[in-house]
């Protein structure tokens, strides 16, 4: 693939992934500063990284999941714990995920991933009630 192939590839699975919202939230936010990390993002986390037929999605979401706790990275994570859903990962899987990140990042990294997994579920709940 040649980079405009992977910008427009790692952009169609970056919107099926994280929505049409966020993304367009995302390139909106576009200006001199930050438009190069943004194509970056789009070319190499989703257009090689994320399309690689080593992993299926799902399993490439839960391992984003815990790889954010283990960094203690709060909008990042809020971001994939939504995102998840879009992969057919369900809340149980991602339960599954925060305990056993809580064995492999510490107790902390996990209370603080399940109280803001259960914040962001009820969101989800209230737009989905909507």
């Amino acid at each position: 693939m040649d980079e405009e192939q992977r910008h427009n590839h790692g952009m169609a699975l970056r919107r099926a992934v994280l929505g049409d919202k966020h993304v367009d939230r995302a390139q909106s936010s576009l200006n001199d500063f930050n438009a190069e990390f943004q194509n970056l993002i789009t070319r190499y986390a989703w257009g090689e990284i994320w399309t690689r037929p080593g992993l299926p999605r799902h399993t490439r979401s839960l391992m984003t999941i815990a790889m954010l706790v283990a960094l203690n990275r709060e909008e990042e994570l809020k971001l994939h714990l939504r995102a998840a859903s879009n992969n057919g990962v369900t809340r149980e899987q991602i339960k599954e995920a925060l305990l056993q990140a809580a064995i492999y990042c510490g107790v902390p990294a996990a209370n603080s991933a399940f109280a803001l997994a259960q914040r962001v579920f009820a969101e989800m709940d209230a737009e989905a009630g909507a």
